[in-house]
């Protein structure tokens, strides 16, 4: 993981009381799967083809602390083309090398599993992409599936998997690592939980004050008590 995670954002991120949820919707990319150089390298591809603003390694790096909007306006990328330019990029990911899954990924999701926490995946990737991402081991830890939600369509896919799994929104935890996924899980009713190891700055996570910021998957099972 991330040797650069700012460990004091993440001590003043302020605590909440909440019941154990017995839901746990995972995102993917730089969730559960250490996906950042090929979501990268998709995207500079998807600039060269739509004709938006290419940007360096560094450049994205300085984007780190913004939410999704302010970085498309940085990059010129109108809202209507988002559609397309995400189908083409999931089609780049898809030929190009699963991305590996960050250290204990599997684990934690095999001891949440056996400790009778259902758990879904919700994703702006596709479900065959996620997929090839956890293999076939971690994939079987997943009880529900809710893929290929729009850049602003996480809050639409959480309320599916409530309808399936009959649960109430306090009774869930959404876990992400973007500005997105926060708002998203508020927005759907949902705990509000963050990584700080994805693509977001730990900062900026602390920031906008999700109910949790784990630092580990350690400290996602220990959430847990497992």
């Amino acid at each position: 993981m991330d040797s650069s995670i700012d460990s004091h954002a993440i001590r003043t991120v302020r605590a909440r009381r909440h019941a154990v949820p017995r839901l746990a919707l995972f995102d993917l990319d730089g969730t559960l799967a250490d996906s950042r150089d090929v979501m990268f390298e998709a995207l500079d591809q998807a600039a060269r083809h739509f004709g938006f603003r290419r940007i360096d390694r560094a450049e994205a790096e300085s984007l780190r602390d913004r939410d999704a909007r302010s970085i498309m306006r940085a990059l010129g990328v109108p809202l209507w083309k988002l559609p397309r330019i995400a189908s083409h990029i999931k089609g780049l990911a898809a030929a190009a090398p699963p991305p590996p899954l960050f250290p204990g990924t599997a684990a934690m999701l095999a001891r949440l599993r056996e400790a009778g926490v259902t758990l879904a995946l919700v994703s702006s990737n596709s479900e065959i992409n996620a997929r090839r991402a956890l293999g076939a081991e971690a994939a079987a830890h997943i009880g529900h599936w809710a893929c290929d939600a729009t850049l602003f369509g996480k809050a639409s896919r959480f309320r599916q998997v409530l309808r399936r799994t009959g649960r109430l929104p306090g009774e869930a935890i959404a876990i992400g690592d973007e500005l997105r996924d926060i708002a998203a899980a508020r927005s759907a009713g949902l705990v509000a939980g963050a990584v700080a190891w994805g693509y977001a700055l730990p900062s900026a996570l602390a920031a906008a004050e999700p109910d949790i910021l784990f630092a580990s998957m350690a400290e996602i099972q220990a959430f847990f008590g497992v």
